[in-house]
């Protein structure tokens, strides 16, 4: 069955059977052999259904009187209200967004060639245990603790993979997998300053910028040193600042492609061939349109007075 096909009944029924059950919405394509974003478009409408009556039952609740799912449904899209999940994010202080909004001021004069010459790089855990964010299992209200919608998993995955990159326009570094331990300082400078950051700033000249977050190991003595014997800058960076990094857009973007891969990986190689695979896979538009996006990540970041931006 294609997806251009048109989905009757019946099917339907099957489609959104099978979602209720507790299976993942990426399972339900392919065993259908549907697109995913046409059971994705099936569910939601289903979900908003759900919601418009969940909505007419409190109605009646509190009025008496009867109104149908199909009335809220249609006034609250009329109102340009859907069922949607929350946006998680990180916990904000006021401390943090004065932080956030006065680093923003210092920067809103940078323009896109400024920001062109950064190296954004971060750290990043992936894991074979399922991410919530990637893949869903969709449920009614008051079934969470049914045996089909509860995954069962280890606080602490026994299988998980660190790995390291950065990107900049017109560039990315390899994906550099960190190997069991810790990283410290010298891991750093041996691991990904020397053979990774380097060479982009060779490439780049003296306006090389390298950002990376605030982790101990990189605030050593060592680094410190390392860094100025370089001549390599470093942005600092405030603490609680993930949504101004456009790096991490790329991880989601990496974990939903190696998340949606015909055969996933069950292993610790699967994971790691997986990851670099998809890494590579990833088209330069993307790196190149989150990074040019830093002039309004900063212009909305102070928009908003140092809250949450939309990115």
């Amino acid at each position: 069955m294609s997806s251009r096909h048109y989905i009757d009944d019946f099917m339907r029924g099957r489609i959104i059977g099978k979602i209720e059950e507790g299976r993942k919405i990426t399972d339900v394509a392919r065993k259908f052999d549907v697109a995913h974003s046409v059971v994705s478009r099936l569910w939601n409408k289903t979900e908003q259904a759900h919601q418009a009556q969940q909505v007419a039952n409190q109605f009646l609740a509190a009025s008496g009187k009867q109104i149908s799912r199909k009335t809220v449904a249609r006034r609250l899209t009329g109102g340009g209200l859907y069922a949607r999940r929350p946006v998680v994010c990180v916990p904000l202080t006021r401390q943090h967004r004065t932080a956030r909004l006065q680093w923003c001021r210092e920067h809103h004069n940078w323009t896109e060639q400024d920001w062109a010459c950064v190296l954004f790089s971060d750290e990043s855990r992936s894991s074979l245990s399922s991410d919530c964010r990637r893949q869903l299992i969709w449920r009614e209200s008051g079934t969470a603790y049914r045996p089909e919608n509860i995954q069962e998993k280890d606080r602490y995955p026994t299988c998980s993979i660190m790995v390291w990159a950065g990107i900049m326009i017109n560039g990315r570094t390899r994906l550099h997998v960190v190997a069991n331990g810790t990283m410290t300082g010298q891991r750093y400078i041996d691991e990904v300053l020397l053979p990774s950051v380097s060479l982009f700033r060779g490439a780049v000249g003296d306006k090389f910028v390298s950002m990376d977050d605030n982790a101990t190991c990189r605030r050593t003595l060592t680094v410190q040193d390392c860094l100025d014997s370089e001549g390599i800058q470093c942005l600092v960076w405030p603490a609680r600042f993930p949504d101004l990094n456009p790096i991490e857009n790329v991880w989601d973007a990496l974990g939903r492609q190696v998340a949606g891969r015909n055969y996933p990986p069950t292993n610790k190689n699967t994971l790691i061939r997986a990851l670099t695979e998809e890494w590579d896979k990833l088209p330069e538009q993307l790196l190149d349109n989150v990074v040019q996006c830093m002039v309004r990540r900063v212009e909305c970041c102070i928009t908003l007075h140092g809250g949450h931006i939309p990115y």
